[in-house]
């Protein structure tokens, strides 16, 4: 039992380590990581908030949300990414920012749905 203690402990104290290394990075790889670890979190809330906001919508509602969220997706990548030869490059503070504006406009969309009905209008 106490092996188990001190391995979860241990564990712990990595996680707590790896958070704060975010603060004040070292390398680029580092911030890196970090810049990653944000973006991925921003990506999971939109994605969350655009089923919920989905599932709230009738047949036009949703083919709205489909073509808005398209064209976001278009101009996220025209904004915050490019290509040269074989290699492409992803602005990742730009992809999260992009992406946390465009969660922030799908949350008040589905807050306006459950307050006081869904406006395809607005999608």
């Amino acid at each position: 039992m106490k092996r188990w203690m001190v391995a979860v402990l241990m564990c712990a104290a990595g996680a707590a380590q790896a958070n704060s290394a975010c603060d004040k990075p070292k390398k680029d790889f580092d911030g890196l990581y970090c810049l990653n670890k944000v973006y991925q979190e921003a990506d999971n809330e939109l994605n969350s908030t655009y089923g919920k906001l989905a599932g709230k919508l009738d047949a036009d509602g949703k083919k709205r949300l489909k073509a808005g969220q398209l064209q976001w997706i278009d101009e996220r990548n025209n904004s915050c990414s490019r290509h040269e030869g074989s290699a492409f490059y992803v602005n990742l503070e730009c992809a999260t920012d992009t992406t946390v504006k465009r969660g922030q406009f799908l949350q008040d969309r589905l807050r306006e749905c459950v307050s006081s009905g869904c406006q395809n209008s607005k999608l």
